[in-house]
């Protein structure tokens, strides 16, 4: 069956919802599933200059669009001679022409609307089933659900998303009650979540977008769920910890994490703070004693979390977290979105989140911050260590984040002027946290004095550092971190 793509209209008060609507219409376009259904997404303020009438123009646009996108705010907008604004013409033109009508409810303060906004959004409720959002990844998650049911109803999709599919054989039993009042309690702690602790398993997946007909979807169980791989085995998190630089076995240690994404980010994130180094303060301001590590805590969280919230599940593939001496990969199965590129994951840009309905209960917890922020927030965080910016690369059907656990990459060691002898030793050192003048010579075949020249060489560079004074006492350390200053 061939489908015709949808033009979709999306209306609001521009000034008011200016980088909203930029950042929804990058969504559309970009993710995966809706992005083949999707021909244009009609934005006013992208139009050119044209001889025409603005409001004969929206107007003709609402009439060439299949579905009208509706995002009422605080704001009523510019009135006409009329007293109309453009968003209330824009619906009542949609609605004449038996458009579909999504509208989004901005907002939970409606004394604060203006009038002629609450009575828009009244009349909206009268004649249509429409949601309340809180904040940008709300709108992201309920326009995505939205649009997934009216596809499938359409018979669009022959196979729905994942996260919106239901989890065959799966109930309301295999929910667990536990997590779900944790959940409310969180959300409610962290993001002013209006659901409270004692809302029901029904209702809360329900406002959460996560059932369908007394059914879990695959989102629900994964987020929710007493046993998530009962149902999607490698739906998973494997950690390892690598000997040296390279990735092979015996490692020096691994573990595998079931469970709900929740429990799999806290375990991931645990493991490699337990394996990394770590410089404990003194107790000025707190009877526990701060502790410093070699790598940002919440830069090693958010590239684990982000991993759990955009990997493709259709994929047999887990989620592996893996720590070398050098640096920490987390690769995770799935691809970037066509609209953005590796270079504009380091600039503000819009959220494509490969799960929206992952994300937004990820979000609602307070374990995401705001959606599309948090490779940026990753960079700032390993400036601020005196670390290199993190990597992000697409490597056989992954996306691979990288974060370095010192500053000596490659990049940077071959500004040095150093010569390959001196680079192996470097690469020693990383692997084993020192070298001896003898074992620099056993690894490089060198006479005492050509090592000793090449080491001296290296400290006087700042990488290494040395230790003792003559003879066998004597050695050398990676002499610190890149001073950013």
């Amino acid at each position: 069956m061939t489908i015709t793509r949808k033009r979709i209209f999306i209306s609001s008060v521009q000034k008011e919802f200016a980088q909203v609507r930029r950042d929804l219409k990058a969504f559309l376009v970009g993710d995966a599933v809706l992005r083949r259904f999707v021909s244009d997404v009609f934005l006013f303020e992208e139009l050119p200059a044209r001889d025409q009438r603005a409001d004969t123009v929206y107007l003709e646009e609402v009439e060439r669009c299949d579905i009208y996108l509706g995002i009422f705010g605080y704001e009523y907008g510019f009135e006409d001679a009329y007293g109309v604004s453009p968003t209330e013409r824009e619906y009542d033109h949609a609605g004449r022409h038996g458009k579909t009508r999504l509208v989004y409810v901005w907002g939970s303060e409606d004394k604060q609307r203006h009038p002629k906004m609450r009575q828009l959004v009244s009349k909206a409720s009268n004649e249509l089933i429409r949601r309340r959002i809180e904040d940008s990844s709300a709108l992201t998650a309920e326009v995505y659900a939205s649009l997934v049911d009216y596809l499938d109803n359409c018979g669009a999709l022959r196979v729905p998303p994942f996260d919106t599919s239901l989890c065959q054989q799966a109930t309301l039993k295999d929910i667990s009650r536990k997590r779900m009042e944790w959940f409310l309690d969180t959300a409610r702690r962290e993001r002013g979540f209006p659901l409270k602790s004692n809302t029901s398993t029904q209702v809360l997946l329900t406002h959460l977008n996560l059932v369908h007909e007394h059914k879990p979807t695959n989102a629900a169980i994964m987020l929710f769920g007493s046993n998530p791989q009962k149902f999607h085995r490698t739906a998973e998190t494997k950690c390892m910890h690598c000997r040296g630089t390279e990735y092979r076995r015996p490692f020096v240690s691994m573990q595998v994490y079931g469970g709900d994404l929740f429990d799999q980010a806290n375990l991931a994130r645990d493991f490699v703070l337990d394996r990394i180094d770590r410089a404990i303060g003194v107790r000025d301001f707190s009877i526990t004693a701060p502790a410093t590590y070699e790598l940002p805590p919440d830069a090693v969280g958010e590239a684990i979390v982000n991993a759990i919230a955009h990997r493709d599940y259709h994929s047999n593939a887990s989620i592996e977290v893996r720590l070398f001496a050098d640096r920490l990969e987390i690769w995770n199965p799935g691809s970037l979105p066509s609209t953005l590129t590796m270079d504009s994951l380091r600039h503000d840009h819009p959220s494509v989140p490969y799960n929206p309905l992952l994300a937004e209960s990820l979000y609602l917890a307070r374990y995401i911050e705001r959606v599309g922020s948090g490779t940026q927030t990753m960079i700032e965080l390993c400036r601020e260590a005196g670390l290199p910016e993190p990597q992000f690369e697409q490597r056989e059907g992954f996306f691979v984040t990288t974060i370095w656990r010192d500053w000596l990459t490659p990049e940077i060691l071959a500004g040095m002027n150093l010569n390959e002898r001196q680079v192996k030793g470097i690469s020693f050192v990383k692997a084993n946290g020192r070298i001896t003048n003898r074992e620099y010579r056993e690894l490089t075949n060198v006479t005492i004095r050509t090592a000793s020249r090449d080491l001296e060489d290296v400290v006087g560079k700042a990488v290494l550092k040395k230790f003792g004074t003559t003879g066998r006492n004597t050695f050398y350390c990676l002499a610190g971190k890149l001073d950013t200053k």
